[in-house]
């Protein structure tokens, strides 16, 4: 079974994202932070990784940049998410490296389609 993390310090994102993914037919985990989500990246990277735009204690481009550094860090499609449609802040995050990004509000059919368009297959 394909896995995901949700990276969000929102419990309620973090609930509803993870919901989609099950749907989706991923075993979808959670992290509220990028600390927690780098360690349970090292224990074992996911397939999918849909993180926040606004992170505590780590930015989201520094959260990325780690991430792809590690071993096995190019094997997650990562979807950057945020509320706000800042090009800027979006650019940011994929030249740190993120596949693609969803605005909040996301439904299933955004984050099923953004995932079947960096190659994942449903």
């Amino acid at each position: 079974m394909r896995t995901c993390l949700v990276v969000d310090d929102s419990s309620v994102v973090r609930k509803v994202a993870r919901r989609i993914f099950e749907v989706l037919d991923f075993d979808a985990r959670e992290a509220q932070g990028a600390h927690e989500a780098l360690g349970q990246c090292q224990e074992a990277m996911p397939d999918a990784i849909l993180v926040d735009g606004h992170l505590s204690a780590m930015s989201t481009t520094e959260f990325l940049s780690t991430l792809r550094m590690m071993t096995d860090g190019n094997k997650p499609v990562v979807l950057f998410c945020t509320s706000e449609n800042d090009n800027g802040e979006i650019a940011r995050a994929l030249t740190a490296g993120a596949d693609d990004y969803v605005l909040k509000p996301f439904d299933r059919e955004s984050i099923r389609s953004k995932l079947a368009a960096a190659g994942m297959k449903l």
